[in-house]
């Protein structure tokens, strides 16, 4: 990648003129909201069956667990097969899980085992594309748009973040079934935009031989990349520690004092915010003390997530989860460039597998962090002492990786 990266380039327009990219962030965007709506529907089933912290937190747990187990595979297939395919056939997945929900809640009586097992359906989907779709947008635009793209596609997945959940909790007053539903057609979607993704940027790539050696590329490349491993261990025990999102249903319910609705809003915040942060960066992109800029964020992500734990006001709370939204969104645009700016084209399925295990474990362990913590010292105690151990790794992170705290810029 060159150093034209960190100059001013076009406006926004100029990525309209990819139509691939097009496509690609349509996809994103279906999907996401799609994804959003039925964790939406899983968290408030499952709460509304058992009424348990542990069950809200095994959800994240039995997401995480394929993706964890399937890292090294993931990979391989992302970087030997058409990355759009992977995408395309994970969402095809995710059609018939969506379908299950459906019809398992109109008609079957789901129950709290069977939602556990279609969490593991889910999280198997994700185990493949999360590597396969984070590659794909180098081969999708010139390398001078890459930052913009990166930004603009990040802002996309906040404003599906937004719209899924607030739609699936105005549409849960009409049953689970309809949540379900609408979320089916968006990965119906989703699938079709991807499938017309052509791959005009991607560099030829030599097929290595299946081996051991080649599966743990990626771990090899991370770890002996001091700026990489950093930006990734950040974000791993940031969202580890601070995220609240399986909490949601009960602070929706015991300590705001709300409903279903009042839920998708607390869902959606935090994507309030990122869309807000991700239009800021794709107009003006990061240009310098980018290390700098990514720890200091988690620090205000980590404030912000215990002033929430603390509130026991609707509008403060939605207030907090938008501020850590927009400084997660800063965390997560420059970490994302970052790994597609230092990783060669061949090799960058591998590592993305690695570094979806990376967000799959801030995210999906994360919640099954949360419910845990939460079973023990309540939901407040587990998201203020989430939110200062947050804190704590930004500032410790300042130590332990000096090149990524010393970064400037983005390019290569």
């Amino acid at each position: 990648m060159s150093s034209d990266l960190s100059a001013p380039v076009a406006g926004v327009r100029e990525l309209w003129r990819e139509p691939d990219f097009v496509r690609y962030w349509w996809a994103r965007v279906a999907s996401s909201a799609g994804s959003q709506m039925v964790m939406v529907g899983l968290g408030w089933q499952m709460y509304e069956l058992t009424g348990q912290a542990w069950d809200l937190g095994l959800v994240g747990l039995f997401q995480f667990l394929p993706a964890l187990l399937l890292t090294l595979p993931a990979g391989q297939v992302a970087d030997r097969f058409k990355r759009n395919h992977v995408v395309a056939l994970c969402l095809a997945l995710q059609v018939g899980v969506a379908l299950l929900l459906a019809w398992g809640s109109a008609v079957a009586g789901l129950q709290r085992e069977g939602l556990f097992a279609l969490s593991v359906l889910i999280g198997v989907a994700r185990a493949f594309q999360m590597p396969a779709q984070q590659a794909l947008t180098p081969s999708l635009v010139p390398a001078r748009l890459l930052a913009r793209a990166m930004a603009f596609s990040s802002g996309g997945m906040q404003m599906a973040t937004i719209l899924g959940p607030a739609l699936a909790g105005l549409l849960f007053a009409a049953g689970a079934p309809v949540v379900y539903g609408c979320a089916w057609v968006l990965f119906v979607v989703a699938m079709v935009c991807m499938l017309r993704v052509h791959l005009r940027y991607q560099q030829p790539m030599a097929r290595e031989p299946v081996s051991l050696a080649h599966a743990l590329a990626g771990v090899r490349f991370i770890f002996s990349q001091p700026e990489l491993l950093g930006a990734l261990s950040l974000d791993l025990f940031a969202v580890l520690l601070g995220g609240a999102v399986a909490l949601l249903p009960m602070y929706a319910r015991d300590i705001l004092h709300t409903g279903p609705w009042g839920l998708g809003c607390l869902r959606c915040a935090p994507a309030v915010g990122a869309l807000s942060m991700s239009l800021c960066l794709t107009r003006w992109p990061l240009s310098h003390r980018v290390g700098a800029l990514m720890l200091g964020s988690v620090g205000v992500y980590g404030l912000a997530t215990v002033v929430f734990g603390f509130s026991r006001s609707l509008p403060l709370s939605l207030l907090m989860l938008a501020i850590s939204g927009a400084a997660d969104m800063v965390s997560v645009v420059i970490r994302q460039t970052l790994v597609q700016v230092q990783t060669p084209e061949a090799m960058r399925g591998r590592v993305s597998a690695v570094n979806s295990v990376f967000i799959g474990a801030s995210n999906q362990l994360g919640e099954f962090e949360s419910g845990a913590t939460a079973a023990w010292w309540g939901p407040v105690g587990a998201v203020v002492v989430g939110g200062v151990g947050t804190l704590v790794v930004a500032l410790a992170w300042f130590k332990l990786f000096p090149a990524l705290a010393q970064r400037d810029t983005l390019a290569a």
